[in-house]
């Protein structure tokens, strides 16, 4: 592996010869003209090949409805013009939330949802775009903490590495196979409830090392949700079974989900049982291609826990959050390895599309690597996360321009996760400062004070 280093590239010729210098298959293209192919997912159209990934901003109302941060973020989000808007985090049972201000669509907040997606859709339509709006349904499994700052975790299995850093103790008990069993009508319930607020599609999100992440590496599990692949993979399918005959063939179900755990067996999914840095494809490829059958019409790939050490392998940095190590590895290594999961998850899935991620840390460089992915069809979609709290009208220069400004490019410094993990309000310190500066030193300071108090 390659030293650990900061963007320094000033020309797309500098990042080439770092790229071969490397020797890492990421690829670059001029030709900015795929960015406006139309993209068919299930029987909707995206009206081009740029997506917004979900990004947490731990910010709506206690009751789970849309904040006006929510609403401000997500109305830029519609005029940044990507043809898909992949929506945050939302908890579909109340213990399942990761904070005490996550999203949570309920029937008693329906209206304000609804309020929200009507001014997000007259956004859009006013920049002549045309978006699929996908939710984002999560359980946060060992990482639920639905009120204050106390942990409340609920675990699928015991993890001697993970335990200690999130309240688990020996005594902490396993969601049982009931529990699940309930919670999948949870997942349906909310399904309907996003139908209703305008939503074109959900995604049941398996990634990160929430619930239904974790539930996929639960090879010491027993009963029917552990243990052997057909019984890991169990919840998930069910519950993209579920909400697919329930829904109908116009609703979307979409899969965010782990790939590569980069966690030791038997703890992690899709790693080598000797060698936890080496991926092992055959469960990851065989799940995509059940999701597939099972109904799913859209796919995102990601890797690793961002709670824990390895972040970047989840997302590549310049600066990593407090108390995390610098990666021994270089970022394009990291890119590089995000890439080649989402060149086989697509050619897995054949014509159901998937989104590509691992491009922020490129900055200005985003559209020619994500032109390369899309020409060669290791992706359907390009997808941008930190980026668009920086950046939310990036999708637009890149259409109208083939540009972005690297003036307004996320710099990948972690503060957008810092504030996430010291419990406050999220988005980006550095570009949208007017906002959340403040809020970062609030929830620095508050922190702090926690820390002192032990």
């Amino acid at each position: 592996m390659a030293d650990h280093e900061k963007f320094h590239y000033k020309t797309l010729e500098d990042l080439k010869e770092e790229i071969k210098k490397l020797n890492v298959s990421i690829h670059l293209n001029e030709d900015m003209s795929v960015f406006q192919n139309p993209v068919r997912v299930g029987k909707k159209i995206a009206s081009n090949a740029l997506a917004v990934l979900p990004m947490e901003g731990c910010d709506s109302n206690r009751d789970g409805s849309p904040s006006e941060l929510v609403k401000r973020r997500y109305k830029r989000f519609a005029e940044g013009g990507a043809g898909l808007l992949w929506w945050e985090a939302n908890a579909v049972v109340e213990e399942g939330r990761a904070n005490e201000l996550q999203m949570m669509l309920t029937r008693e907040n329906l209206t304000q949802f609804s309020e929200l997606m009507e001014d997000v859709k007259k956004t859009a339509e006013k920049e002549k775009f045309h978006q699929i709006h996908i939710l984002q349904l999560t359980h946060s499994g060992r990482y639920s903490r639905p009120v204050g700052h106390a942990a409340k975790p609920m675990i699928p299995q015991h993890d001697p590495i993970l335990d200690g850093r999130c309240g688990v103790n020996d005594h902490t008990p396993l969601v049982t196979d009931e529990y699940l069993d309930r919670l999948t009508d949870r997942y349906v319930e909310s399904a309907r409830l996003a139908k209703a607020a305008g939503f074109d599609g959900v995604d049941i999100k398996a990634c990160h090392r929430y619930l239904i992440s974790e539930l996929l590496a639960s090879h010491t599990r027993k009963g029917k949700y552990g243990g052997s692949f057909e019984n890991r993979s169990r919840f998930l399918l069910q519950t993209i079974r579920a909400v697919k005959e329930t829904m109908g063939s116009d609703f979307i179900v979409a899969c965010r989900f782990n790939v590569f755990d980069a966690h030791p067996y038997p703890y992690g999914f899709g790693c080598d049982k000797d060698d936890m840095w080496k991926f092992d494809e055959t469960e990851p490829l065989l799940l995509v291609k059940q999701m597939c059958e099972a109904g799913v019409e859209l796919l995102s790939n990601s890797a690793g826990n961002p709670y824990y050490i390895y972040p970047q392998v989840t997302r590549p940095f310049d600066l990593s959050s407090m108390g995390i190590p610098v990666p021994k590895e270089h970022p394009l290594q990291s890119i590089d390895r995000l890439f080649s999961f989402t060149r086989k998850i697509q050619q897995a899935a054949g014509n159901v599309p998937v989104v590509g991620n691992g491009y922020t840390w490129l900055r200005q460089w985003i559209p020619y690597a994500g032109a390369a992915n899309l020409k060669d069809h290791s992706c359907s979609f390009v997808g941008l996360g930190r980026s668009s709290f920086a950046y939310p009208l990036a999708p637009k220069d890149i259409l109208r321009t083939g540009k972005m400004d690297p003036e307004k490019c996320c710099i990948t410094c972690s503060k957008c996760t810092q504030i996430m993990r010291d419990h406050g309000k999220t988005g980006c310190v550095i570009r949208d400062k007017e906002v959340y500066a403040k809020l970062y030193q609030e929830a620095r300071k508050e922190a702090e004070q926690r820390e002192k108090m032990g």
